[in-house]
C-alpha cells in the first residue's frame, strides 16, 4: 500500500514537471513566433533612453525624444551636452539632415575667428544642446568637437558644468587634465585639487593619479598618499622622477633629482616645489602653460638687465598672453639711461637696439608733464611695438593711459585717434537705450525682444499707437530693420496694420539661396552655425541692415526665436 502510494506521488510529480516544462516552452514559442514590429522596438529603445540617468538628470524634454521614435539608426547613440534642446527650440535630431563633414569644416573656420559675444552665445547654445550626432560623424568625433572647443576657448565654467551633467564619456581624462593644468598654471593648487573630485574610479590615467597623490600630500593626508603611490608603483605607472618628488614631499628622503623636468606642467610644478634655489630660464620654445605658471608664481625675474635675449623672450610670451603684460613695463623702467639720452629721447632712440629704444621712450613718457608730449610719445611707442609685431603687449596699456586724459585737454588733432584707441570694456547691454517712436525699429516696441515675457497684448497696442505716429509722415521709409521687426512680430502672433505691406517690402532684400535651402530642409543646427560664421568677429550692431534682415528672416522660418531676440535686442536699439 505504501509502495503504491509512493508510485502515485512519483507519477503526479513527473506529470506536473512535464506539464510545466511544456507550458514554458509554449510561452517561449509564442514570443518567437510573434511578428517583429520595428516601430515597437524603436519605441522600447527610446523609452529606455528616457529612463536613463543621463537624460533624467538633465531634465531633457521627453517630447523631443518621443517625436523621434522612428530614428532606429540612432537608438544606440549617447547624448552629451549642457542644455535641454527645447530651450532654444531645437530637437534631438537637429543634425539628422546635416553632413557631419560640413560641421567639422565650419567649426574649423570658426576656430580661426575671435567671435563676438553674440556669435559665441549662439554657437554655445547650438553646439551644447543635447542632440544626436550628425550623419557621417561618430558620436565620439562629435563629442571631441565640443571638448576641443571648450579647451581652446578656456571656458572653464562650462567645462565644469559639462562634467557635472555628463558622468561618463570618451576622453573625460583630457578635459579633467585641462582643468588641473589650468589651475596649476594659475598657481592655484587648492582649487586645482578640488577638481580631483571629477576623477572617477573608472578613469585610470597616470597623470591624474599622480596629481591626486600630490593633492593628498598638499592636504596633509600623507598616509593615503603613500598608499596610492605604492599602488601606482605596483601598476608600473610611476617613474623615478615622481617617486623621488613624493619622497621629498613626504619627508622620507632628500631630493635626488638633478634636473628640472619640463616635459609637462605637473612635473615642472613638482620641480619648482622640490628643488632648493629653483631657477629656470624659459625661452620661445617653452610650453605656454609653464610660462603662465612661472608668471603666476612670480618666478620670472631679470637678474641681469642687460640680458636682451631673456627680455625679448618675455616680450614674446607677453604678446601671446602667457605673461602679465605689466611685467614688460616694469622691466623697461629698470633699464638705466644717461640724463642726456632721456632729454633727447625722441631722436636718440633711433640709434638704439629695439628693446632699449622702447624702454627709453617709455621712461620719457613717465617723465613728461605736457599733454601734447605725452600723446606724441604714447603713439610713437605704439608704432615701435607694432614694428616688432608686439602690438598685443601695448594695446591695453595705451587704452588705459588715454582714458586718464581730460578730454578738454586733448589737442584737436588727437581727438579722433585717441577715441579710436580706447578699448571700451563696457558691454552694450550696460548702456542706456534711447527710444525714438518716430522710427519703428528704435521705438518702445523693441522692448518686446529683450524684456522677458513682455506681454503680446501690450506689444499689439504699442504697435498700433506707434503706427499712427509713423503714418503721419508721408515720406516715411520702411528700412530693412523695420521689416525685420514687422516679420518677427507677425511670426509671434501679433497683427500688423493692413496698410503696411511688409511682404512686398521684403522683396527688396535678397536671402542667400544656400541659407534658404538649409531653412527649407529644417537644418536648424547647421543654419545656426552658418549664422555664427556670418556674424563672426563683428558685434551684431555693426552689421548692415540687410544682413540683419535676412538673418532674422531665416531664424523666424525655423522658429529660433531665442536667437532672433538676442540679435534684434543687440542690433536695433540706439544706445547712449
Amino acid at each position: 500500500m505504501k509502495l503504491s502510494d509512493l508510485n502515485k506521488i512519483f507519477f503526479f510529480l513527473i506529470f506536473f514537471i512535464t506539464l510545466g516544462s511544456s507550458h514554458a516552452e509554449d510561452e517561449i514559442d509564442i514570443w518567437k513566433k510573434k511578428p517583429s514590429n520595428k516601430t515597437d522596438e524603436a519605441l522600447e529603445k527610446q523609452e529606455l533612453k528616457i529612463s536613463s540617468p543621463l537624460i533624467n538628470k538633465n531634465n531633457i524634454t521627453t517630447n523631443n525624444i518621443v517625436q523621434e521614435q522612428a530614428s532606429a539608426e540612432v537608438d544606440n547613440s549617447l547624448l552629451y551636452g549642457i542644455w535641454d534642446p527645447d530651450k532654444y527650440n531645437f530637437e534631438l535630431s537637429m543634425w539628422s539632415n546635416t553632413d557631419g563633414k560640413n560641421i567639422q569644416k565650419t567649426i574649423s573656420r570658426l576656430n580661426k575667428l575671435k567671435l563676438s559675444e553674440t556669435a559665441e552665445n549662439i554657437l554655445l547654445n547650438t553646439l551644447f544642446s543635447y542632440s544626436y550626432a550628425p550623419e557621417n560623424l561618430s558620436e565620439k568625433d562629435f563629442l571631441n568637437i565640443k571638448i576641443n572647443w571648450l579647451i581652446k576657448n578656456k571656458r572653464d565654467d562650462l567645462i565644469e558644468e559639462f562634467l557635472t551633467k555628463n558622468n561618463d564619456f570618451p576622453n573625460k581624462n583630457k578635459i579633467i587634465q585641462y582643468l588641473v593644468d589650468r589651475n596649476i598654471s594659475k598657481a592655484n593648487i587648492k582649487i586645482g585639487c578640488e577638481k580631483v573630485n571629477f576623477i572617477g574610479k573608472d578613469i585610470k590615467d597616470p597623470y591624474l593619479e599622480k596629481f591626486k597623490i600630490y593633492c593628498l600630500i598638499f592636504n596633509n593626508k600623507k598616509s593615503q598618499a603613500q598608499l596610492l603611490h605604492d599602488i601606482l608603483k605596483e601598476q608600473k605607472q610611476s617613474d623615478k622622477f615622481f617617486d623621488n618628488a613624493v619622497n621629498v614631499l613626504l619627508g622620507v628622503s632628500e631630493n635626488k633629482n638633478k634636473k628640472i623636468k619640463d616635459d609637462n606642467l605637473l612635473n615642472f610644478y613638482l620641480s619648482s616645489v622640490t628643488f632648493s634655489n629653483f631657477k629656470y630660464e624659459p625661452n620661445d620654445k617653452t610650453n605656454r602653460s609653464i610660462w603662465e605658471y612661472m608668471n603666476s608664481a612670480n618666478l620670472i625675474t631679470i637678474d641681469d638687465i642687460t640680458d636682451k635675449q631673456k627680455i625679448e623672450n618675455i616680450e614674446i610670451a607677453a604678446n601671446k598672453n602667457q605673461v602679465d603684460k605689466s611685467q614688460i613695463f616694469k622691466i623697461y623702467k629698470k633699464i638705466p639711461f644717461e640724463l642726456n639720452s632721456l632729454i633727447n629721447a625722441k631722436t636718440v632712440y633711433q640709434s638704439m637696439e629695439k628693446i632699449e629704444g622702447r624702454a627709453l621712450i617709455y621712461q620719457k613718457f613717465l617723465l613728461s608733464d605736457n599733454t601734447q608730449n605725452k600723446l606724441d610719445l604714447l603713439f610713437l611707442l605704439k608704432d615701435l611695438f607694432k614694428k616688432d609685431n608686439l602690438s598685443n603687449v601695448y594695446t591695453e596699456f595705451l587704452s588705459d593711459r588715454l582714458e586718464e586724459f581730460d578730454l578738454n585737454e586733448i589737442p584737436e588733432n588727437y581727438l579722433n585717434i585717441v577715441e579710436r584707441n580706447i578699448v571700451s570694456n563696457k558691454n552694450l547691454n550696460q548702456q542706456k537705450i534711447k527710444f525714438d517712436d518716430k522710427t519703428l525699429h528704435r521705438s518702445k516696441l523693441i522692448r518686446y525682444f529683450y524684456e522677458k515675457d513682455y506681454p503680446i497684448k501690450k506689444t499689439q497696442k504699442e504697435l498700433d499707437s506707434i503706427y499712427k505716429k509713423i503714418k503721419r509722415n508721408k515720406n516715411y521709409f520702411y528700412s530693412a530693420k523695420d521689416v525685420a521687426v514687422l516679420e518677427s512680430l507677425e511670426n509671434d502672433g501679433i497683427t500688423i496694420p493692413k496698410e503696411i505691406n511688409h511682404k512686398s517690402l521684403s522683396e527688396n532684400y535678397n536671402i542667400p539661396d544656400s541659407l534658404n535651402d538649409l531653412a527649407e530642409k529644417g537644418e536648424k543646427g547647421y543654419l545656426a552655425l552658418k549664422i555664427v560664421e556670418i556674424i563672426g568677429e563683428d558685434e551684431v550692431n555693426n552689421l548692415d541692415p540687410e544682413t540683419i534682415y535676412f538673418i532674422t528672416n531665416l531664424l523666424n522660418k525655423l522658429n529660433l526665436t531665442e536667437f532672433r531676440n538676442e540679435i534684434l535686442s543687440t542690433a536695433l536699439p540706439l544706445r547712449i
